[in-house]
């Protein structure tokens, strides 16, 4: 029998029942019911006693206390591991191991990647979770950063810098609770967003991810984003947040990361306590005060030491101070790192107050390490507990112990038209005016216009890092609108609107009444978009160039995002456009470039001329 029937409410009717003189109960425990099932012996009557922590009615401390009496160390150990869902060779190993989470890494996709496809995959691994005694549910995972960008037919949002831009909470509570809707939709129950790094240097390659250089707005604007993520409910279940990457990447030195390959990302953050509490830790205060479920350990050093390691940062400060009561997830391979003995790393990382660790793999060797860490004494049980406890915390409160009371989930929002036109609306309020001689807005009955430029016709640029794959994609397989379909919708049908990739209109007569050139950089996610010189490419500054000659005047859009160095050439251009990363509803620069809607973005970086 489990011990931990004798703390149970069975227990105490085994014993109010043994009093009274009532034959002997046989206590039967069912993981697959709310119920467990007490028989008497003698004439084969049953009745149903609840289990408390199924019991929907009891409060979540209840419901906690009831489940931290029945688990086992293994059981704990389990619930704190993070793994990649590619790396579960053998799926009943959820249930071997009690695995409390799996994650979808950036292109971590089923082999049917559409909502039904999502939605099967992760079910599917819900199920084997509740093959054990237990029946704990898994978090799954994934990084929703603009959108459920790894999903093809979802709807792509402009990423954080357009919506820093357009300074409106409202508008991204709106765009995450759309996001979180067509997440749940395909089964998932956890979003790694949003990104409340405080960008600095325009190199790293995650401004994009961020909403910009102000710690103030990434904490109004995150925590906007927070209460959009967690607010939607799919019939009783919901959606947690994380709010990452706690905490000074957006200071981090460049050389400073531990790879050839990475120059900013992974680096060392060389500051004072005074700065990173100022410009760094302060967006999470906001994250906290709104109820983020979780928080994520970025993969940076602060002066040397690993973020993941810090107890300082993570336990004195985050937790007790901050008054954080959530959990905390390392990072990819966050943990480890590099660290030679994986043991120790594990340990520290630990002990310093991560509760999940991304391991993302090797479930095996973590299990292991940790039962070797608590027999040692390395790891205390206390700590144990208290991470489990938080973990699963999170899990009652979103629901995961509940019965989704949802028919069935509906598919059709993944991709929805109302969704695409909120997209369309964000970028609206994202696009800045950079200069305009008054080029722009455009007359539609401009009669005669050129397009050129590598971003003009590409879904897949337009929408950047972070789509379908880690690293972005290429071209217009992705539903959606291109800026230059959208040029073609908003112009009258009396104009004539020609494209040509590099600005070569030698074969046309006359000149354009306007040019537009729609150019920038190609997709990137952490690492491989840490660049020491973002400019615009040779090709993108050929196809202005050639485009000029044959335009009496231009306007120049520029997909990126960052700023890019465009000082030598911006005074020969009538007017630019900052449009950042817009994603799939290109038609939204359209309806500002014509005139429907004005400018209304800021700067949320510098951005020189």
């Amino acid at each position: 029998m489990d011990p931990s029937f004798f703390s149970s409410k069975s227990f105490l009717i085994f014993v109010a029942c043994s009093l009274l003189m009532v034959p002997v109960l046989v206590y039967v425990f069912r993981t697959d019911s709310k119920y467990v099932e007490v028989c008497d012996e003698n004439n084969g009557e049953c009745y149903s006693a609840s289990i408390p922590y199924r019991d929907s009615k009891l409060s979540v401390e209840e419901r906690l206390d009831d489940l931290m009496g029945r688990m086992t160390i293994a059981e704990k150990i389990g619930q704190m591991a993070l793994i990649e869902k590619n790396s579960i060779k053998d799926p009943d190993d959820i249930a071997k191991y009690g695995l409390g989470a799996l994650v979808s890494g950036g292109g971590g996709k089923p082999a049917d990647n559409s909502p039904a496809g999502w939605l099967g995959m992760v079910n599917d691994f819900q199920s084997y979770s509740q093959k054990t005694r237990l029946g704990i549910p898994l978090f799954y995972g994934i990084d929703a950063n603009h959108g459920h960008g790894n999903v093809i037919g979802a709807t792509i949002f402009p990423h954080s810098i357009g919506l820093g831009a357009s300074g409106d909470p409202d508008l991204v509570r709106e765009v995450a609770k759309a996001t979180a809707e067509e997440v749940a939709n395909t089964g998932i129950n956890w979003i790694y967003s949003p990104d409340m790094d405080v960008a600095l240097d325009m190199r790293w390659g995650r401004v994009y991810e961020t909403f910009g250089s102000d710690p103030e707005v990434a904490g109004v604007l995150g925590a906007a984003y927070i209460e959009g993520t967690q607010s939607f409910d799919l019939g009783g279940q919901k959606v947690a947040a994380a709010a990452k990457h706690y905490v000074g990447n957006g200071s981090t030195k460049w050389g400073s990361a531990m790879s050839k390959d990475y120059f900013i990302d992974q680096g060392d953050s060389d500051i004072s306590e005074e700065e990173m509490r100022r410009i760094h830790i302060a967006p999470f205060q906001k994250a906290v005060d709104v109820g983020v479920k979780s928080v994520m350990v970025g993969l940076n050093r602060w002066n040397g030491e690993k973020v993941s390691a810090d107890k300082h940062l993570i336990t004195d400060i985050l937790k007790e101070e901050m008054g954080f009561q959530g959990f905390v997830v390392s990072d990819w391979y966050g943990v480890y790192d590099k660290e030679s003995d994986r043991y120790d790393a594990t340990v520290r990382a630990i002990n310093a107050g991560v509760d999940i660790a991304m391991l993302p793999y090797n479930y095996k060797y973590f299990s292991d390490s940790m039962h070797k860490a608590l027999a040692n004494g390395d790891i205390s049980q206390a700590r144990v507990d208290d991470a489990v406890r938080r973990i699963l915390k999170a899990k009652f409160e979103i629901g995961l112990f509940d019965e989704n009371t949802a028919d069935v989930y509906d598919l059709e929002v993944v991709g929805c038209e109302p969704h695409r036109e909120l997209a369309r609306k964000a970028v609206r309020q994202s696009l800045v005016l950079l200069k305009n001689n008054g080029t722009v807005p455009i007359s539609k009955n401009t009669p005669k216009i050129f397009v050129s430029g590598s971003a003009a016709d590409n879904i897949g640029k337009q929408s950047g890092g972070w789509t379908v794959e880690w690293q972005g994609v290429d071209g217009n397989w992705l539903p959606g609108t291109t800026i230059l379909q959208g040029i073609k919708n908003a112009a009258s049908p009396a104009s004539k609107v020609e494209y040509n990739l590099s600005g070569d209109f030698d074969s046309l007569e006359g000149l354009a009444d306007i040019g537009i050139a729609v150019v920038g950089e190609e997709p990137y996610a952490e690492g491989w978009g840490d660049n020491p010189n973002p400019i615009l490419s040779a090709e993108d500054l050929e196809s202005i160039a050639n485009l000029k000659k044959h335009s009496k005047k231009i306007v120049v859009i520029i997909i990126s995002g960052r700023p890019l160095d465009i000082k030598p050439y911006a005074k020969d251009w009538d007017a630019i456009i900052a449009a950042w990363l817009p994603g799939s509803e290109g038609q939204g620069v359209a309806d500002v470039l014509f005139g429907d809607y004005a400018f209304m973005g800021t700067l949320p970086v510098e951005w020189e001329l």
